[in-house]
């Protein structure tokens, strides 16, 4: 008989299960439009069964889409179990779109779709096949909780789901047979293990601690200054402003795509980052936004940037491995180039005092405590309203994908709204473009189309600054190299200086 078998989630993924609320759905999604062509059937439409057959002979690589949350007793902690009734037409769902099929009416569809919580009592994942997209294509909308992935994680799912090659053979499905989910007894006693055996590895560390690993205390000492940082950041309260308040379930969403090739001419000529360029753009957008709205922010804009703690070394998997930074946007700073440096200044001094490292710090301290003070500590903290807006920017392949031979033209992420947040931001790069998804809230941006246009004349602001900037730069550069000719050329004409014996004579 097989042996029962379950895993835990980490604290921050139980966060983010602790976080979903009536107004607040807690997965990360994904918008791909592809070829239509090759998944045709003769009636015209898109051939299901061959969609689902290859998602299911994938389900081998990612077998978290095939396991359900169960809890532990008393202590309220989430762990996986394999779903013995897991059905795959469930999750992967069929929809199309009216005629025209344009743009708008399949970004009005996905918002539906992101308004409408995963079912917990099954893998918290869907899939919609939509048909009917114009130019011939059709979309694919995946969603995933966030308590299984984060951003990075997210991509290596596409990695397993996706192929590189334009390859439409289906591989043979492999048999599946649920692992025996254990009692709630058994996660009862396996849980006081747990804490046991921690509490008994801390003891045993304090000696060593103690006796003179003066690096491990230092670490510690840092470690708990980075708290401290982010804590006390956390604490103070970012600038008010109209899209900052309280949410409804309902959402619009927009996207918006930029040529990769600029953005890096951009980052070149200004001696910085992919993320630099982002975080300027996003910056000057919103206050421009703000201003339409007469809005003059008096304190600091905050965004709040996801970033990747995974230790050196680390395995990932799925579930989360991230933290966000809290980036501040000067009210007083005005132009482009000057909000470029200020904001690149402020992400090189949280990458020096690694304040990304206190997530790991908060969530191992999480690890000792009663699972029950996971969601309070969560709501808590995003209650006090550290940021004005979530900005998360993934790399992705520099190179198309398929799907059965179906290739992705456009790729679009989304990510959740969180409390008293009615705007947020996913980029992903992909194939030499540059996509912003832009979620908002129904009620509170009901002006979405002024802030994609916001984002836009920012970008393009930056971008003819960076010019600006290029040309002076060649400028300087040219004249320096006339000035040093033009100093060659007189020595050459007036010969070399005379020596000594030539002077005499």
């Amino acid at each position: 008989m097989a042996t029962p078998t379950y895993e835990l989630l980490s604290p921050l993924d139980h966060a983010f299960l602790a976080l979903e609320g009536p107004t607040t759905c807690m997965h990360v999604a994904a918008t791909a439009v592809l070829d239509a062509a090759p998944l045709s059937t003769p009636e015209g439409g898109i051939d299901m069964a061959r969609i689902r057959a290859y998602v299911a002979s994938r389900l081998s690589a990612i077998p978290r889409y095939r396991q359900r949350l169960a809890w532990v007793p008393v202590e309220n902690r989430p762990v996986w179990i394999d779903d013995d009734h897991f059905d795959l037409e469930f999750h992967v769902r069929h929809s199309s779109l009216p005629k025209p099929g344009t743009t708008a009416q399949l970004q009005e569809l996905c918002a539906r779709f992101l308004e409408r919580p995963l079912d917990r009592s099954r893998p918290l994942w869907e899939m919609w096949v939509i048909e009917g997209v114009a130019g011939g294509r059709f979309a694919l909308h995946m969603k995933v909780h966030h308590c299984m992935v984060d951003g990075i994680a997210g991509v290596d799912l596409m990695s397993a789901l996706f192929r590189i090659t334009a390859e439409s053979h289906v591989d043979p499905i492999e048999p599946w047979v649920p692992r025996p989910a254990p009692s709630e007894g058994q996660l009862l006693r396996d849980e006081m293990r747990r804490r046991l055996k921690m509490s008994a590895r801390a003891l045993a560390s304090v000696p060593q601690w103690l006796s003179g690993a003066r690096e491990t205390q230092d670490v510690v000492a840092r470690r708990l200054n980075n708290v401290w940082d982010l804590l006390r950041t956390g604490l103070s309260q970012p600038a008010a402003t109209p899209i900052n308040q309280t949410i409804s379930p309902h959402r619009r969403v927009r996207w918006l795509t930029l040529d990769m090739a600029d953005v890096k001419e951009i980052k070149r000529q200004l001696d910085g980052t992919v993320n630099d360029v982002v975080l300027t753009t996003v910056a000057g957008g919103l206050e421009r936004f703000l201003a339409w709205r007469g809005c003059r922010p008096t304190s600091d804009l905050r965004l709040g940037v996801p970033v990747n703690v995974q230790s050196h070394g680390g395995e990932r998997g799925l579930g989360n491995h991230i933290w966000a930074w809290l980036v501040p946007v000067a009210a007083e700073v005005r132009g482009p180039i000057r909000r470029f440096r200020a904001l690149q200044d402020a992400t090189a001094e949280l990458k020096r005092s690694q304040q990304a490292l206190a997530g790991e710090v908060i969530s191992g301290a999480l690890d000792w405590t009663s699972s029950n003070l996971v969601p309070l500590g969560a709501k808590l903290l995003h209650r006090l309203q550290p940021y004005n807006m979530m900005v998360t920017n993934v790399p992705g392949p520099q190179f198309p994908l398929y799907l059965l031979g179906s290739r992705i033209d456009e790729l679009y992420p989304w990510v959740p709204l969180f409390e008293n947040q009615g705007l947020a931001i996913a980029l992903f790069s992909y194939d030499g473009k540059l996509s912003w998804s832009i979620g908002a809230d129904w009620d509170l941006v009901p002006d979405i189309d002024d802030f994609v246009e916001a984002l836009d004349e920012s970008f393009r602001d930056l971008r003819r600054a960076a010019g600006r900037v290029r040309a002076r730069k060649e400028r300087t550069h040219a004249s320096e190299f006339d000035a040093a000719s033009a100093t060659s050329e007189r020595a050459a004409s007036t010969g070399p200086a005379p020596g000594p014996l030539q002077r005499a004579m």
